[in-house]
């Protein structure tokens, strides 16, 4: 595996009747497909939530982001999301037809490693 130079974030939200076929679909098959991809090395998910940090000597209160799930993708560069393999990962399996229509909300960002 090589060394990741770009971070790949794409958050969103779903359907809340939708999020148990969001999250199995995700994990099973969407993450696998796009791993198979030349230049992708990691994909780590997450769904946001409220909490509190200390900063400047006081305590904030944070809500949960207002995308309540994230994948970050460790890639080698920014070439790789318009690659045509990734182009035919991100439609393969249940992700085209039975999910990517119960999700509003996308964003998309692209950071390089320093």
């Amino acid at each position: 595996m090589s060394v990741s130079k770009y971070l790949f974030i794409v958050s969103m939200n779903v359907k809340t009747e939708y999020e148990d076929l969001f999250n199995e679909v995700y994990d099973d098959e969407h993450v696998p497909y796009l791993l198979e991809v030349p230049g992708v090395n990691r994909v780590t998910r997450g769904k946001g939530e409220p909490f509190q940090f200390s900063i400047a000597g006081e305590t904030k209160d944070m809500d949960a982001p207002h995308q309540k799930f994230v994948a970050l993708y460790e890639i080698d560069s920014p070439e790789v999301v318009k690659s045509p393999e990734w182009a035919t990962a991100v439609e393969k399996g249940r992700w085209s037809e039975q999910v990517r229509e119960h999700t509003s909300d996308r964003s998309h960002f692209m950071y390089k490693y320093i």
